[in-house]
Parts: structure tokens; sequence; C-alpha cells
């Protein structure tokens, strides 16, 4: 009987190819599978009978599964070959005795050969594939072999050998036995001739031999398009069907796949997308070529990180988790890799391929994360608080996101506004904003709020940020009809609630309503309203005091003969108050700004305590 994790899992999987990994009670893998439809795939173990003995025992091991996206059925098909040869799960039977696909190589020689292989070796020879379809292979070596004069034996044609005139009969001899083509080759008639090929005319050969192969055989499909016309013009059909089957053979190959390519060796992948609250990183790990490991993580964001300071700090923990001994890493945002000799963001090629792959699966990690953390605060304390709140205020939605404004001044003077953001019913710290008043002169709280409410949301629209649900004015009707007056210039007045809260009896009043409404003083809805106002009322008042201290500081500083402001800005930055500075000796201010500045600084407060 398949549990509810499991239902939830399946429920999210993508139609798309891919791997996928089932992981029993302690977590490790113990079956690897590819998939063109991941859903259908991973769906038909649990949603049919099975009459299989060795599968029913396998379904009843599965406590929890991953997946890897990938772009093709192909490419699922390569990647669980790797990843079977890697883990070597319990229930595979398949691929686990070291079998793997097909390469056509051009090897590192005079006068190449082409043949097909299941080595790779590093000695300088081009490879092409894997095949995961051996038919397909052949078909290549069939029409190259057909279209280009290449040699089959593998005797040593050195410099000196092809030179001495002594072998030129062995070597044609060697020709008319189909092992080696020696002679040349005219490409526009179509025909053998005479003339010995030098190793130049052979090696353009092999240059238009390696396009065909990388997927550039435009000019060979002409050729042959060519020739089929000729046959049927001269009524050999036979032939020009075989000319034909060549054609759909062409036009059907896949060059090459992102999860094995030789060109690359080891290389490490990291991508990170992020929202408001969490970042979420994918890792992919390339070894000799091939995709060994994809692995998703997430981690709460704090206030003071962006996404390039997360990976940056998560990048050696990831490499040290894998072993990875790879010197090079790519990323899809540029970050400095203490742990890697080479960083970067591949704009094109293979290497940028794997960093879309490496996009495409963690944004379905987070997509299904994102479920999973909803689920969870649904089942919290928070949902319960917000779920009340929106019933007690008759909200068309659940305000997760509130925001809450409230103004500071000391008998006019020093105005300063305050912005205060709760994500799903608690303080998002990043998010909170300080306002210096600009457009008002004297003390009037009123138009205050009304400039805080427009510079906050105009940016927020400008910058095509998300709106919050509620927003809560501290005051009473004065201050919200200022709010709403901001909110109507930017057409938000109908798309965000604002209310405000009276402090004196806790009343909350409504957009357009003269009556008050008063919520149980019991209520969690009113007591989350109170803290957001608090939390407002003290950051704008931080911010208040900050100023006044500062202009209070920097009179008092003023009146020191034989300083200016530059040696005063000085002072406030290191010191921060008069009475920090009236307890540092003559020498440590020295060290600040000068012993001749020291001593006017240190004589005038010694004369102000006489």
């Amino acid at each position: 009987m398949i549990n509810d994790h499991l239902k939830d899992l399946i429920k999210d999987l993508p139609h798309k190819p891919g791997v996928y990994k089932f992981l029993n009670s302690s977590n490790k893998i113990i079956y690897i599978g590819k998939a063109k439809n991941l859903k259908k795939r991973v769906s038909s173990y649990f949603n049919r009978s099975i009459k299989d003995e060795k599968t029913n025992t396998l379904v009843s091991k599965i406590n929890s599964f991953s997946i890897v996206i990938v772009e093709s059925e192909t490419d699922a098909l390569l990647l669980e070959n790797n990843l079977i040869k890697k883990f070597k799960p319990k229930y595979n039977i398949l691929l686990k005795d070291g079998k793997s696909y097909p390469w056509i190589c051009v090897k590192n020689e005079r006068f190449p050969r082409i043949f097909l292989t299941r080595k790779v070796i590093n000695d300088g020879s081009s490879y092409y594939g894997p095949y995961t379809n051996i038919k397909t292979a052949y078909t290549l070596l069939e029409l190259i072999d057909n279209l280009f004069p290449i040699r089959k034996s593998n005797y040593n044609f050195s410099e000196k050998i092809i030179n001495d005139p002594k072998n030129t009969f062995y070597l044609n001899v060697l020709r008319k036995k189909g092992h080696f083509i020696i002679t040349g080759f005219d490409m526009e008639n179509n025909k053998i001739d005479n003339n010995f090929i030098t190793e130049k005319e052979y090696s353009e050969i092999i240059l238009a031999v390696k396009n065909m192969l990388q997927g550039k055989f435009k000019k060979s499909r002409d050729k042959i398009k060519k020739q089929m016309m000729n046959y049927s013009k001269n009524e050999e059909f036979e032939l020009a069907e075989e000319c034909k089957m060549k054609i759909m053979a062409l036009e059907n190959y896949q060059s090459k796949s992102t999860i094995v390519n030789p060109k690359i060796k080891n290389l490490d992948i990291y991508t990170i997308i992020s929202d408001s609250s969490h970042a979420f990183i994918n890792y992919i790990q390339v070894n000799n070529g091939s995709i060994i490991c994809s692995f998703n993580t997430y981690v709460k964001k704090q206030s003071i990180l962006d996404e390039k300071q997360i990976l940056e700090q998560l990048v050696s923990q990831i490499k040290l988790k894998f072993k990875s001994n790879s010197n090079e890493m790519c990323s899809n945002i540029y970050i400095e890799a203490l742990s890697y000799k080479k960083a970067y963001v591949p704009e094109v090629g293979d290497k940028s391929h794997l960093v879309k792959l490496s996009l495409l699966n963690i944004k379905n990690y987070k997509l299904k994360e994102f479920k999973n953390l909803k689920n969870k605060f649904k089942t919290g304390s928070q949902f319960r608080v917000l779920s009340t709140l929106k019933d007690d205020l008759c909200l068309e939605e659940l305000p997760t996101h509130i925001e809450c404004f409230d103004n500071s001044n000391f008998q006019g003077s020093y105005p300063s506004s305050a912005c205060v953001v709760f994500k799903n019913g608690k303080p998002l710290k990043s998010e909170y904003r300080h306002f210096n008043i600009k457009s008002v002169d004297k003390p009037d709280d009123f138009a205050s709020m009304e400039e805080v409410v427009l510079r906050r949301y105009k940016r927020l629209i400008n910058e095509q940020r998300d709106l919050p649900q509620l927003i809560v004015i501290d005051g009473g009707k004065g201050q919200l009809s200022s709010a709403l007056k901001s909110l109507k210039q930017l057409n938000l007045d109908k798309k965000i609630t604002c209310i405000g809260i009276a402090k004196r009896l806790e009343e909350i009043y409504l957009p357009f309503e003269s009556t008050p409404i008063y919520i149980d003083k019991k209520s969690e809805s009113l007591k989350l309203i109170q803290k957001l106002r608090d939390e407002a009322h003290r950051f704008s008042l931080r911010q208040h005091r900050n100023r006044r201290d500062k202009i209070f500081l920097t009179s008092e500083l003023e009146e020191i003969h034989g300083i200016g402001q530059k040696t005063i800005a000085t002072l406030i930055k290191n010191f921060k108050s008069v009475n920090n500075i009236k307890k540092t000796n003559i020498d440590e201010l020295g060290k600040v700004v000068g012993s001749k500045k020291a001593a006017f600084i240190s004589n005038y407060f010694i004369s102000q305590n006489e």
C-alpha cells in the first residue's frame, strides 16, 4: 500500500524525460530507472497489480525517491547507465557488468582509421556518441565508408613507408582488398582516380567525416540526393532506394548528448535560484566526461546574504560532501570560489547546456519544495493566526505578506518613518526600510505618512516586486486617510487592504468606515497587528534617535576651535558619541585625527568640565 508521503511526491512529478532513484528507509539507492515520462513511469510501480516477485519486493522497500530531469529519452538512457555503474543498486540487474554504450572513434594517427569502440582512451583521438542504438552507429559507419575513402587496416603507415617507391605495389594491393584506400577520390564526379592520395588530401576527408559526425552533414546529404536522382533517372530504383534510406538515417542522427561528453573531463556545475525566504541550489558532478551525480538542496535566506554570498558559502561544503577533485566549476552566476582554480559562467557550448540542465532540475525542485514548505506552514500555528486575521478583517485572501508603517519625530524635529515587513506571520528584517521625510518641512504626521506610502509602493511597482495583501498604519482615521490617498494615486486602493490601529483603545479603522471595529483583546489576530505596530514603532524610533544623536553630536563638535567638517565626520564614524570621545585619551584620539587636532579636542572638553 502506497503511503501519503510517496503519493505527494508522485503528484509533483513532471511529465518530462529523466532518471528516477528509489531509496529505502536507510536513504540508500536500491533501484535506478529511466523514463520518457517520469510521472507515468514512476506512478506505474504503484498503480498496477504487479505479478513479478522481484518488482513486488522492490516496491515494498521504497521509502522515497528523487529524480533528475534531462532533455531527451536518449539522455535519460545514458544517465541511467552512468548512475547504475556508480551506485550499483541492489535491484538493477542490467548495465551492472561494466558494459558501456559504443562510440565512433577517429583515431589520432597518420591517415586516421574510423571505427566503433566501447573504450574512450585519452590519447588525443576524437570520439563521437555515445550511441544508445548500435544500429545508428553501424549505419553511420557504412555511410562514411560509402562516401569517403577511409582505410580499415591497422598497418603502420609511417611517412618513410608511404614515401618509399618500393611499397607502391603493396599499398595498391591493400586498396584492392578493401583494407586501405590509397588512391585519390574525386568528390565532384563521385569516382576514384589513379593518383596517389596525399596526407593533406586525406586530412581534408577526415575533416569532412568529423563534420558529419558532429551533425554538419548538409554537403554529404546533398551529394547522396544528387546520386539518388541520377539512379532514379537511369531507372536503377533499388540503388535509389538505398540512397533514400541513407538520407533518412542521416536526418534521424543525433550527434551528441549533454549527459556524456568526452571533451569535458572533470567539472562541477552549481546553479542557484531564490525567492524572498529561501535559496535553492543544484549541484551536478561530471567525472571523465559523464554526469555521475545530481544533488538538490535549499537554505533559509538570512537578511544580509544575497544569492552570490549564499553560493560562495555552500560551494566548498558541497564539494567536500561529494569528494569532488575537480579544479573547474561553472554556474549561472559568477562567484569567487577559493576551492576551484577556475570559476565562470559559460555562455555557449556544451558547458552552457549543462548549466541549463542544472537550472531545469533546480526549478522543478523549487516547485516541489515550495509545496512542502507551504504544507508545513498550513499545518502550523502561523497559518491558524493568519486565517483568523483573514476572517476578522473580512479579507479576500490569506495575508501572508503584511507591511506596517510608523512615523517618529521630536517636537516636529528629525522626522523619520519606517516600514516593517512580515511574511507568513513572521518578521522579514531584510525587507525593513527607513525613510527620511523629504517633502514635509513642518510637523505634519498625515503628510509624512502620505509621502512614505507613495514612495514605498511606487518603488515596488517600478521594480515589479510582490505587493502585500495587507497594510497596517500606526494611527487612526487621519493617518489611514493619508495612506489611502497615496494608494489611490497608484491605483492600488482596490487591490490592497489598508487598515489603521489607534493606540488608546486598540481600535481598528477600516477604509471609508467612520466607526472603528474592536477585535477581542485575547485574539491572536489582534496580537499579530500589535506586534506589527510595535515593531514598526521600534524601527522608526531607532532611525529617529540615530538622526537626532548625529545632529547633536555634529553641532557640539562644531563648537571646537581648530577642527572642520571632515574631522567631525571622522570622529562620528570612529566614536559614535560625545561620551565616547570624552573618555578617549589624547594618544588614542591622535591616532584617528592627528596629535594637533587631538589636543584641540582634549582641551575643549577639559575647559567644559572646569
